[in-house]
């Protein structure tokens, strides 16, 4: 956390200096004013183009703009990501995370944003992710939920995590008859998803990178911008970056002792008349590492846990189970996974094993 410094009160030292001073001319020598330390320099603000090939592969409308962003005067900033430069023809800061072929629903399920926040450490996410998604027929609600794991990520990552969040440009290849309709619908949930999910410490601005843009004219292949796309998209972004720009951007990351995110998932590994086996896997989703996790375990049906193995286990009167990390699976690098194992009994009228899991997890610094 930032502290601010007071300064010392002010000392009558000016007659004793006085004093010296002319004691001290005869001889030659004098007092130089103490010398005034400069305030030190502000960190750029560091922003992270997140993407697919639309935004990497070469994604030259980062290029447009950031020398937009610079000749407007926004001179103090950092584009970054794990992935250089390539090309574009202009100089610019290239630095981003467009991985081309990459599926945002892929991204969220093996857990790769943390890793890549981690070693970037951004201020302001810019997203145009999930044409590949919308491409492969995966429904508006999956694609969905997995922008909602990727938001809480850099949440973890970032507190105060200014993220803006693109309406897809549309998409007509000649493989893919349904795929300008798919981005229609796709993009009509993204507004409501967005108001849902924003938050006043880190909000989500919605930018609308599909009207006007035509893929007869501005891209080369029905999907991937031409030089006349990139303009577009460019252009589009700029107006809202400057106001998240200009209303400032706090840099605190969080103190060390705030929560890292985890999530929780269970499985029934056998079953038989009166029980069953299963067993709970924590992922820690953040972008720091855990020193410990805790899951809590409400099973389904009347089942009753009493025995665990890989964790310590507190039982309510309800039934509901709480598991805390053993000595040696507690500590937890971002996109690490610790599994515990149970058994439970169930009532003979009992379904199919189920269970709601949670899970809280502490930073490494707590």
């Amino acid at each position: 956390m930032r502290t601010t410094r007071r300064s010392a009160p002010h000392l009558r030292i000016a007659p004793v200096l006085g004093l010296l001073a002319a004691l001290l001319l005869p001889l030659g020598l004098t007092f130089a004013p103490p010398a005034t330390a400069a305030p030190a320099a502000a960190d750029p603000v560091r922003i992270m183009p997140l993407g697919d090939s639309i935004t990497g592969s070469p994604g030259c409308w980062r290029a447009v703009l950031w020398n937009r962003l610079r000749n407007s005067g926004y001179t103090d900033i950092d584009f970054v990501g794990t992935l250089p430069p390539q090309g574009c023809g202009q100089a610019h800061d290239g630095d981003n995370e467009g991985h081309g072929g990459e599926l945002v629903t892929n991204v969220a399920d093996q857990n790769l944003l943390p890793g890549r926040l981690a070693a970037t450490r951004p201020d302001i996410v810019v997203m145009h992710f999930g044409t590949n998604d919308v491409w492969s027929g995966i429904a508006p609600d999956r694609i969905l939920a997995a922008y909602t794991k990727l938001v809480t990520q850099m949440r973890a990552s970032n507190p105060d995590m200014r993220i803006l969040v693109a309406q897809l440009i549309p998409m007509n290849p000649a493989s893919c008859a349904a795929c300008a309709q798919r981005v229609a619908d796709f993009n009509a949930r993204i507004p409501g998803w967005a108001w849902a999910t924003s938050t006043e410490r880190s909000p989500i601005t919605v930018v609308d990178q599909w009207t006007g843009f035509s893929t007869a004219t501005d891209t080369y292949d029905g999907v991937h911008p031409n030089a006349s796309g990139d303009d577009k998209l460019a252009a589009r972004w700029f107006p809202a970056l400057k106001a998240v720009l200009d209303a400032g951007v706090p840099q605190d990351p969080g103190d060390p002792g705030d929560p890292t995110a985890c999530t929780a998932r269970f499985r029934a590994v056998s079953t038989w008349q009166g029980g069953y086996q299963g067993e709970v896997t924590v992922t820690n989703t953040s972008a720091s590492a855990a020193s410990g996790w805790t899951a809590t375990v409400v099973p389904t049906g009347g089942a009753h846990i009493g025995q665990v193995w890989n964790g310590t286990l507190t039982t309510a009167a309800d039934g509901t189970a709480t598991v805390t990390n053993a000595a040696w699976n507690g500590t937890l690098a971002p996109g690490a996974s610790a599994t515990f194992g149970f058994v439970a009994t169930t009532p003979a009228t009992a379904g199919a094993p189920a269970a709601t899991v949670t899970c809280t997890a502490k930073s490494s610094g707590s």
